[in-house]
Order: structure tokens, then C-alpha cells, then sequence
């Protein structure tokens, strides 16, 4: 069995990505449903390494989290108003299927 990469949402994504990302079978938590909605970065930041998450964002507080340390699961980084939803979404089905959790350590991917 193939391991694959689990995504953590940022409160500051639309849930819609989450919807459509659990549709194409992919694990998914958010901010919200994981009770850390007025946590601080940190307490995310902690939440994503314990699960092993990407963390998915559009808030560069977490790009300076992970370049003071490798060792993270990932971050799928991109600005709020870069890219249209379906963008990001079809940009983070691309990284569930073209690379593993092991590839995605430590690793900013710019979407």
C-alpha cells in the first residue's frame, strides 16, 4: 500500500478546497474541524508535525516557520489572490499524486 500525502487547511482557505479535495478521496483537515481556528500559528505549526499534514496556506507566517526547520511535513503555499480555487485545488491533486509524504518533507511547494 502506497502512502500518500494528508493535507492540513489554513483557516484562511476556502472549505470548498477541502470538499473537493475529500471528493477525490484525499485526507484533508481544517483548521476549523480540528478545534484550532483561534489558535496561534504555533499551535498549527505543532498540530501539523504531530499528524504529519502538509500544511496548506496562504499566510507567509508559516513560510518563516519552515525555513528555521526542515524537519515539517511540507507547506503548499500560495497568495490569496494568486490563483482561482479550482487552481488550487487541481495544483494540490498534483502533489498528492506525484509525490510521496517523504518527497513532500521539508520541501515549500509555491503554488
Amino acid at each position: 500500500m502506497t502512502e500518500h500525502i494528508r493535507f492540513h487547511l489554513d483557516e484562511h482557505v476556502d472549505p470548498d478546497i477541502a470538499r473537493a479535495l475529500r471528493r477525490y478521496g484525499i485526507d484533508v483537515t481544517t483548521t476549523v474541524e480540528s478545534g484550532l481556528r483561534t489558535q496561534p500559528d504555533e499551535a498549527q505549526w505543532t498540530f501539523i508535525n504531530q499528524e504529519q499534514r502538509v500544511m496548506v496556506t496562504h499566510d507567509a507566517d508559516f513560510l518563516r516557520f519552515a525555513n528555521r526547520s526542515r524537519e515539517h511535513p511540507g507547506i503548499a503555499y500560495c497568495h490569496k489572490t494568486a490563483h482561482s480555487i479550482g487552481e488550487i485545488i487541481r495544483s494540490l491533486i498534483l502533489i498528492y499524486e506525484a509525490l510521496t509524504p517523504e518527497a513532500m518533507a521539508g520541501r515549500i511547494e509555491y503554488l
